[in-house]
């Protein structure tokens, strides 16, 4: 596939951006100039890269005329040159065929995070509770802030759920690819007799809404207060500072007590109400263009086990790769970026074999 055309395109859409950058209408509209201005920053690197490409491809049909004159020593240093040229060149488009790839339409957004136990009673609690320390010692590599929207403690210091939000950049570049459930084989803490249990736990990532995604009808809403409790019904305060949320035309309810302000619990439940909103609609959209079409990394359905922890045989392995990553300490550490690596890699070339496809096809 000649990727110039679309190369083109792409750099007469950075110079729109850039006459729109400086209208004084935008100017004036501080949401669309953010917007415009994240267009621009996500272009100008590929913009950058398609200029040398074009410098280098000039540079080697010089190089390749010399190499078939009759000047011996022109000839022999263009022979020398060739090489790294071709190096770079290739490089470089493997980098602008990735560029090329449909943008993700929750490229800049934070995540909500969500972690319920499953199968396997207190094990899958203590287990949940693992894989929130995991993330969270991850979000802290990357610089990125976690603030608890909603937690619920198990017996044994586990986790019956817990909600997050987790803010910073490429955040849903990365954390996407945990939905769904993550089973763990051990022995656990409580076995006398030393046998292997299997426990399961759902991990959800929502992208972060905004109020500028969806308008919500405040008459369609339910709002309970009550007063919020933590583990074993001990009263975090005396007064009804948690809320519930019930959104009643979609059915969906959320909940928050995490802040000891009534207000800021509502803002917090409205805030994660709009994100499962968002993702409802998000995934109706891509069921309807996907007709069935399933990407190599899974189809991020909460119901589908995507990897297993084996603490005996110290094996992580993701299933929608096929592939086992070791050192399960340092993984549950909070060192999982060549696992995640992995799963942009497989995303990245199923998209562009996708590409490929279509281009193929004249569609």
């Amino acid at each position: 596939m000649d990727i110039t055309p679309h190369l083109e395109t792409l750099r007469q859409r950075f110079e729109r951006l850039q006459d729109e950058l400086n209208d004084p209408a935008a100017i004036g509209d501080g949401q669309r100039l953010q917007q415009l201005g994240r267009e621009h920053s996500r272009l100008r690197p590929v913009i950058a890269d398609y200029e040398r490409f074009k410098r280098l491809r000039s540079e080697r049909k010089d190089l390749e005329l010399l190499l078939a004159g009759s000047d011996v020593d022109m000839a022999a240093m263009a022979r020398e040159e060739l090489p790294a040229i071709e190096t770079e060149l290739q490089a470089l488009e493997d980098r602008l065929r990735i560029a090329l790839l449909p943008v993700d339409p929750n490229l800049d957004r934070n995540v909500i995070l969500e972690i319920r136990a499953g199968a396997g009673g207190d094990e899958a609690g203590l287990f949940g509770a693992e894989l929130l320390r995991m993330y969270t010692r991850y979000a802290e590599t990357r610089k990125w802030r976690m603030e608890p929207l909603e937690s619920s403690l198990s017996e044994r210091n586990g986790l019956k759920e817990a909600v997050v939000l987790i803010t910073g950049d490429d955040v849903w570049s990365y954390m996407k690819f945990e939905s769904g459930v993550h089973r763990v084989q051990r022995v656990p803490l409580t076995e006398a007799n030393g046998r292997i249990h299997t426990s399961t736990v759902t991990v959800a990532i929502l992208p972060e809404a905004e109020e500028v995604d969806l308008k919500i009808d405040p008459s369609e809403l339910r709002i309970d207060t009550y007063r919020a409790s933590g583990a074993g019904g001990q009263h975090i305060n005396k007064t009804e500072s948690a809320i519930r949320i019930t959104h009643m035309p979609s059915g969906l309810v959320v909940a928050c007590q995490e802040e000891r302000s009534q207000m800021k619990n509502r803002d917090k439940a409205m805030k994660l109400l709009r994100s499962r909103l968002l993702e409802q609609m998000q995934a109706k959209q891509a069921a309807e263009m996907a007709q069935n079409r399933k990407s190599q990394v899974g189809t991020g359905e909460r119901s589908e086990k995507i990897r297993t922890y084996n603490f005996p045989q110290d094996r992580v392995t993701d299933h929608r790769i096929n592939m086992s990553f070791h050192n399960l300490p340092a993984i549950m550490e909070g060192k999982i970026e060549p696992l995640l690596e992995e799963l942009r890699k497989h995303e990245q070339a199923d998209l562009l074999a996708q590409l490929i496809e279509t281009n193929a096809s004249g569609l």
